[in-house]
Protein backbone atom coordinates (compact mmCIF):
# COMPACT_ATOMS: atom_id res chain seq x y z
CA UNK A 1 0.00 0.00 0.00
CA UNK A 2 1.22 3.41 -1.34
CA UNK A 3 1.50 6.12 1.23
CA UNK A 4 1.73 9.93 0.85
CA UNK A 5 2.32 12.51 3.23
CA UNK A 6 2.04 16.06 2.55
CA UNK A 7 3.88 18.75 4.84
CA UNK A 8 4.60 22.54 4.08
CA UNK A 9 1.09 24.09 4.53
CA UNK A 10 0.37 26.96 6.95
CA UNK A 11 -0.61 30.62 7.19
CA UNK A 12 0.98 33.09 5.03
CA UNK A 13 -0.08 36.30 4.24
CA UNK A 14 -1.43 38.04 0.75
CA UNK A 15 1.41 37.82 -2.17
CA UNK A 16 3.44 35.30 -0.19
CA UNK A 17 4.75 32.41 -0.62
CA UNK A 18 4.58 28.71 0.14
CA UNK A 19 6.87 25.39 -1.10
CA UNK A 20 3.90 22.13 0.08
CA UNK A 21 6.02 18.58 -0.37
CA UNK A 22 4.46 15.38 -0.93
CA UNK A 23 6.33 12.10 0.20
CA UNK A 24 5.52 9.38 -1.24
CA UNK A 25 6.67 5.46 0.67
CA UNK A 26 7.58 3.79 -2.37
CA UNK A 27 9.43 5.24 -5.72
CA UNK A 28 7.28 7.41 -7.58
CA UNK A 29 8.70 6.53 -10.71
CA UNK A 30 5.84 3.85 -10.65
CA UNK A 31 3.67 6.44 -10.69
CA UNK A 32 2.01 7.89 -14.56
CA UNK A 33 0.89 11.04 -13.01
CA UNK A 34 1.02 12.59 -9.73
CA UNK A 35 -0.98 15.73 -8.78
CA UNK A 36 -1.79 18.06 -6.91
CA UNK A 37 -5.90 19.12 -5.36
CA UNK A 38 -7.12 21.29 -3.31
CA UNK A 39 -10.73 21.36 -1.82
CA UNK A 40 -12.04 24.90 -0.33
CA UNK A 41 -14.45 24.65 2.29
CA UNK A 42 -18.39 23.94 0.58
CA UNK A 43 -16.74 23.40 -2.70
CA UNK A 44 -15.67 20.39 -4.88
CA UNK A 45 -12.07 19.29 -4.82
CA UNK A 46 -10.33 20.41 -8.11
CA UNK A 47 -7.16 19.72 -10.14
CA UNK A 48 -4.08 22.91 -9.11
CA UNK A 49 -1.71 20.88 -11.30
CA UNK A 50 -0.12 17.47 -12.46
CA UNK A 51 3.49 16.25 -13.69
CA UNK A 52 3.79 13.16 -15.86
CA UNK A 53 6.43 10.55 -15.74
CA UNK A 54 7.60 12.01 -18.02
CA UNK A 55 7.99 15.81 -16.52
CA UNK A 56 5.10 17.55 -18.78
CA UNK A 57 3.15 19.54 -16.40
CA UNK A 58 -0.30 21.08 -16.86
CA UNK A 59 -1.88 23.96 -14.37
CA UNK A 60 -5.46 24.74 -13.76
CA UNK A 61 -5.83 28.35 -15.50
CA UNK A 62 -6.09 29.79 -11.48
CA UNK A 63 -2.73 29.29 -10.82
CA UNK A 64 -1.19 29.32 -14.07
CA UNK A 65 2.02 31.50 -13.47
CA UNK A 66 1.84 31.38 -9.78
CA UNK A 67 2.18 27.95 -9.01
CA UNK A 68 4.94 25.39 -10.30
CA UNK A 69 5.18 21.48 -9.73
CA UNK A 70 7.94 19.43 -9.73
CA UNK A 71 9.53 16.02 -8.82
CA UNK A 72 12.32 15.14 -7.15
CA UNK A 73 13.13 11.25 -8.26
CA UNK A 74 15.73 10.38 -5.91
CA UNK A 75 13.92 11.95 -3.18
CA UNK A 76 10.28 10.01 -4.02
CA UNK A 77 8.57 13.80 -3.71
CA UNK A 78 6.67 15.56 -5.27
CA UNK A 79 6.42 19.96 -5.21
CA UNK A 80 4.51 22.51 -5.28
CA UNK A 81 6.15 25.94 -5.27
CA UNK A 82 3.06 28.50 -4.84
CA UNK A 83 3.39 32.10 -5.02
CA UNK A 84 1.98 35.13 -5.05
CA UNK A 85 -1.21 33.61 -2.95
CA UNK A 86 -4.45 34.70 -2.51
CA UNK A 87 -6.93 34.69 -0.30
CA UNK A 88 -8.97 32.21 -2.90
CA UNK A 89 -6.07 29.55 -2.84
CA UNK A 90 -7.15 28.93 0.94
CA UNK A 91 -8.06 25.23 1.03
CA UNK A 92 -6.90 22.05 1.89
CA UNK A 93 -4.22 20.41 -0.71
CA UNK A 94 -4.40 17.01 -1.33
CA UNK A 95 -1.49 14.62 -2.91
CA UNK A 96 -2.34 12.37 -6.00
CA UNK A 97 -0.90 9.84 -7.47
CA UNK A 98 -2.46 7.57 -10.12
CA UNK A 99 -0.80 3.39 -11.88
CA UNK A 100 -2.37 3.15 -15.07
CA UNK A 101 -1.75 -0.56 -15.39
CA UNK A 102 -2.68 -1.48 -12.82
CA UNK A 103 -5.42 1.20 -12.41
CA UNK A 104 -4.49 2.47 -9.25
CA UNK A 105 -5.60 5.84 -7.50
CA UNK A 106 -3.56 7.34 -4.22
CA UNK A 107 -4.57 10.34 -1.47
CA UNK A 108 -3.02 11.61 0.79
CA UNK A 109 -4.39 13.23 3.93
CA UNK A 110 -4.01 17.02 3.20
CA UNK A 111 -2.26 19.68 4.24
CA UNK A 112 -4.09 23.13 5.37
CA UNK A 113 -3.21 26.59 3.39
CA UNK A 114 -4.59 29.80 4.53
CA UNK A 115 -3.79 33.02 2.91
CA UNK A 116 -4.90 36.04 4.97
CA UNK A 117 -6.11 39.61 3.40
Amino acid sequence: QVQLVESGGGLVQAGGSLRLSCAASGSILSFNVMGWYRQAPGKQRELVAIITSGGNTNYADSVKGRFTISRDNAKNTVYLQMNILKPEDTAVYYCNAIKLIPNQNYWGQGTQVTVSS
